[in-house]
């Protein structure tokens, strides 16, 4: 017998909304009304005026008596001071919602910041956590969720106050097991994230427009940075440190940084999708926008086992990596770089001997680096691609390949050109401490084992300085090596170099030595 269709027809459709129903009963039985707290229904206002410190608080306590769950923040502007985490809590800030960091007065303010275990070696800043708007010690599982807005607007270095200022949007020490994910930090004070000996550590899609450092993850082990955007003028945008803050050295290791795109436009023209540049004669330490990538300037306890892939940089200064306090910097690997309008040096590599850590530290060493597919259009030729150690401590075992680089050309106006580029082992490393360079392309001293292969160097103007210079390097290796011929002057110096070969590069031709004290080509 043939089942009219009309009636098959009714039969599916009881049938659909059975199944429906079904599932709405069971996921209503066990989801969300349980494990989430409503920071509403403690008392918080988000209203933007009223100040809802205590309710959030409260609402963080109640969840953790529960034994964990979700503090949900709906839509609203939540003004508070410090909010204290615990352990197997997330905070969800849904669409619409902003937490805002409240001015400090006479009366009220963050949370004072602990005594430090050690703070001889690095900046205050690194040195402490509660004086934070969100803060959290010693915990495990916890999350901080968008897409909501975290806004460090009372954030600040300054003062004075008779309460206590925060300095910090985000910090968190030893814990484990972390997630943050898919928010935005407008204004997040000295640190937007100051993350200091977290394991198992997640960063995703956030997105950062701050005034100083956007991302610091320091001493931390197992990190995943990815689809981040952070613009950084006035400081470093993703920046990974092994401080001695801890009171003991741990190395910073086991990171992926991937996806990623830093940049150093106006403070908030990222956010409000302006992207200016009017700003870099505000930039404290005078020398232009930062936003970089970087590894140290906080070095003592050192950094293994890092790659870096699919990122981009745009005005803001290039990629560093530096150990000064005595850190091993060792087994890097970055590739699938894309940079423009670089600021300074768009490859920094310093082993230096500032030595801010504890007596009898011995030096550092930075070794095994492998970084591959860069290609960076108008780069300040001031400062070239650096690459320095020290003397009798050498930078080991480097590999440059598929890496083009467009220089624009040194001003006319420049004279002041280092004749002698001073060492400056002690001194804070940055590219600009060393001076404009003799050369334009690139600038190594102090290396052993070094390798460049398929690299291509252009100029987007006149340029009389030569291209390369290698000083004090033992057993380097040039094959594919292509820059501009330059009629005024030699294109390659060599000084105190052996087992030195190139081969297949223009305007050169091959070359073998054993040992040469001074050369030019």
């Amino acid at each position: 017998m043939k089942i009219p269709f009309a009636v098959l027809s009714f039969l599916s459709s009881r049938f659909i909304l059975g199944v429906s129903l079904f599932f709405a009963v069971l996921t209503s039985s066990w989801a969300f009304p349980e494990t989430a707290f409503n920071v509403k229904s403690y008392g918080a206002k988000g209203d933007g005026n009223t100040l809802d410190t205590s309710a959030i608080n409260n609402t963080i306590q109640a969840a953790s008596k529960a034994g964990g769950g979700t503090v949900y923040f709906p839509a609203g502007t939540y003004l508070s001071y410090s909010i204290r985490l615990e352990s197997h809590i997330a905070l969800y800030l849904d669409q619409g919602a902003t937490i805002i960091g409240a001015l400090p007065d006479d009366e009220i303010g963050y949370d004072a910041p602990e005594p430090a275990s050690n703070d001889k070696f690095q900046d205050f800043g690194h040195s402490h956590w509660h004086n934070s708007l969100i803060w959290g010690e010693n915990l495990e599982d916890i999350s901080i969720l968008g897409p909501g807005i975290i806004h460090g607007k009372g954030l600040t270095r300054g003062g004075p106050y008779k309460a206590p200022i925060g300095n910090k949007a985000i910090a968190l020490k030893l814990c484990r097991n972390v997630i943050l994910k898919d928010f935005t930090i407008l204004y997040g004070g000295h640190f937007g994230i100051l993350a200091t000996g977290v394991d198992n550590l997640t960063i995703d899609n956030l997105k950062i427009d701050t005034n100083r450092d956007g991302i610091d993850v320091d001493c931390c082990k197992n990190v995943r940075i990815s689809n981040c955007t952070v613009n950084s003028p006035w400081d470093d945008g993703i920046c990974l440190k092994s401080s001695y803050a801890l009171g003991y050295a741990r190395p910073t290791e086991n990171v992926t940084i991937t996806n990623c795109s830093v940049s150093g436009f106006d403070r908030g023209t990222f956010y409000n999708g302006t992207y200016l540049r009017n700003e870099a004669h505000l930039v404290p330490d005078k020398e232009g926008p930062t936003g970089r990538i970087k590894f140290g300037t906080e070095s003592n306890g050192g950094f293994k086992n890092i790659t870096i892939s699919n990122c981009i940089f745009e005005y803001c200064r290039g990629l560093a990596l530096e150990t000064v306090d005595g850190g091993l910097l060792e087994d890097v690997t970055i590739t699938n770089i894309t940079m423009r309008d670089i600021i300074n040096s768009p490859i920094f590599l310093r082993l230096g001997g500032r030595m801010r850590a504890p007596d009898d530290t011995p030096l550092g060493a930075l070794r095994r680096i492998n970084i591959s597919n860069i290609n960076v259009y108008n780069a300040d030729s001031r400062f070239a691609t650096l690459i320095s150690g020290i003397p009798d401590h050498p930078i080991e075992d480097i590999r440059l390949s598929n890496i083009s680089i467009w220089y624009r050309p040194l001003d006319s106006s420049e004279t002041n050109i280092q004749q002698e580029v001073p060492e400056f082992e002690k001194a804070y490393p940055e590219p600009q401490k060393f001076g404009i360079l003799p050369v334009y392309g690139f600038f190594i001293r102090h290396a052993k084992n070094i390798e460049l292969n398929n690299i291509n160097l252009y100029l987007l103007g006149k340029e009389t300085r030569p291209a390369i210079m290698l000083t004090d390097i033992n057993n380097m290796r040039m094959r594919n090596i292509n820059v501009p011929l330059n009629q005024k002057s030699e294109n390659l110096l060599l000084k105190d170099v052996s087992e030195f070969s190139i081969k297949d590069s223009k305007p050169f031709k091959d070359i073998e030595i054993q040992k040469i004290a001074t050369k030019t080509y």
